[in-house]
């Protein structure tokens, strides 16, 4: 925050101060999870953790009990195939590969997990959708969430406190986001 003033009393941007916000420790959570590459027991601990926040999705956006999501997590089964073939002529000859990698689990694998978060204190509950993907290219399968929307979201967030600083400062100032220097 800074003073700018008007143009009878120009404020010269020379008292500032800074407004950081906390946020709560599931914003954090879902902060510090997206886009980190995790164990199967590192993602099934997490959502054991944060089972009070989450409800799994399938597919087809069934709803999947958490018990069944994190049994799923726990036994992925990982198939590759591989397919070859090759053609010869007297003026030419051809080539073709196929590999196939899929990863499924006896349980239904969720697609995607809905985490319910109040981002700061003071703003609304927000669902963060979280798709789940399963990296096969290493020894171990691999997991990782995606925060869908991500940049939309924290939009929503910044205009919502917007919102509820307006409503508190009333026309004391003007308010914009983003960053300035002087």
């Amino acid at each position: 925050m800074f003073n700018l003033g008007n143009e009878e009393v120009p404020g010269h941007a020379d008292d500032r101060a800074v407004l950081k916000l906390k946020p709560t420790a599931a914003y954090q959570a879902v902060q510090a999870i997206s886009g980190r590459a995790m164990s199967q027991k590192d993602m099934s601990d997490w959502i054991e953790d944060w089972h009070s926040t989450l409800s799994a999705v399938g597919d087809e956006l069934q709803n999947i009990p958490l018990a069944k999501a994190i049994a799923a997590v726990r036994t992925i089964t990982v198939k590759a195939s591989s397919e070859s073939d090759h053609t010869v002529s007297e003026t030419r000859a051809s080539r073709s590969a196929m590999d196939a990698i899929e990863a499924t689990s006896k349980e239904t694998l969720p697609t995607s997990l809905i985490f319910s978060a109040v981002p700061f204190e003071g703003l609304q509950q927000r669902e963060i959708i979280l798709r789940i993907s399963v990296i096969t290219s290493g020894a171990q399968p691999v997991l990782k969430l995606r925060w869908v929307g991500e940049d939309v979201q924290r939009e929503e967030i910044a205009q919502e406190f917007k919102s509820v600083l307006e409503t508190k400062v009333g026309d004391a100032a003007h308010l914009a986001l983003g960053s300035f220097s002087a």
